[in-house]
């Protein structure tokens, strides 16, 4: 049996494996439609999603399966004080495979150790974000064309963004990969990050202004400035709004650069870019969803 923790779980060459079934889905989801016939997920969520959540309900239902779950801990007996560990192995008398999004760092950890069954982490805190992160790779690999020798910028919130740090640490084994840090000084990327960056001989820059670098990029990584992690709200308001990607500014970028954004965005995305050719974040969210078909069919061992 095997979970999914974090994007380094699976190597490169299990991750090209994956986002070619994941292709094959995308290119024919009939013949994937009744692989999961008599399998049931269990989508356990302690905190608010949207687009995590019904991406992996959407996944499982396009293949067949069928879904049982709750979308917050208040719906859940976690509300009543049951532990984690006690809570997953109810779920594996239910359930053929779980995702579980946890406020707290480590909780999908403490599940896979207690669990019957495959446990996918669908978020923990600010630390992972694994399927995201699949999603991310699948996106840049499906439109630009590869997995290595690109400069990628990554802007707004890259102190607490597990979007963020989960792709950086699943990019930096591909070759030629140059990063360029886009942020104000208070949401800078943790000094564990660079410092593994420095230890790996991996090139990068840390900056304040979009503008004086979006010429640079193939990749622009947009996040939003996350309020759920702010512990004061003063702070949030100053810097909710610092990065604001417009038409002008995309006048400035490469004409083959992409804009990713894991969504969902607030501001930092003006509307007027929706149409731009370069914006990709909603052909990002549909990846999503065949690469949540791919690593279910995965973990489960089903072959078709």
């Amino acid at each position: 049996m095997r979970h999914l923790m974090s994007p380094l779980d699976f190597t490169t060459e299990e991750l090209d494996k994956l986002f070619d079934l994941a292709a094959s889905i995308e290119k024919d989801p009939q013949k994937y439609a009744h692989a999961c016939d008599g399998k049931i997920l269990a989508t356990c969520f302690y905190e608010p999603s949207t687009r995590t959540r019904l991406s992996f309900e959407s996944a499982m239902t396009r293949l067949g399966g069928r879904i049982i779950g709750f979308s917050d801990a208040a719906s859940s007996s976690a509300s009543k004080g049951e532990s984690v560990s006690d809570t997953i192995r109810i779920i594996s008398c239910y359930a053929d495979i779980c995702a579980m999004r946890h406020p707290k760092e480590g909780a999908p950890m403490v599940a896979a150790e207690k669990s019957g069954i495959p446990v996918i982490n669908a978020g923990d805190g600010g630390h992972q974000h694994p399927t995201q992160t699949l999603t991310d790779l699948m996106t840049i690999r499906s439109l630009h064309g590869k997995l290595n020798n690109f400069t990628i910028g990554l802007c707004g919130d890259l102190k607490f963004g597990r979007t963020v740090h989960s792709l950086i640490h699943a990019l930096v084994r591909y070759e030629g990969i140059r990063f360029i840090f886009i942020s104000p000084e208070e949401l800078k990327v943790p000094d564990y990050i660079t410092d593994m960056l420095k230890e790996k001989n991996i090139p990068y820059e840390e900056v304040i202004r979009l503008e004086s670098v979006i010429s640079q990029l193939d990749l622009l990584y947009m996040t939003r400035v996350q309020k759920e992690r702010f512990f004061n709200e003063e702070d949030y308001v100053r810097l909710k709004d610092f990065y604001i990607l417009n038409a002008s500014k995309m006048e400035l970028a490469n004409k083959n650069m992409l804009v990713l954004h894991p969504l969902p965005r607030v501001n930092e995305i003006s509307v007027e870019v929706d149409d731009d050719p370069r914006a990709a974040y909603f052909k990002q969210a549909q990846y999503g969803v065949y690469v949540r078909m791919a690593l279910i069919l995965t973990l489960l061992g089903i072959n078709v």
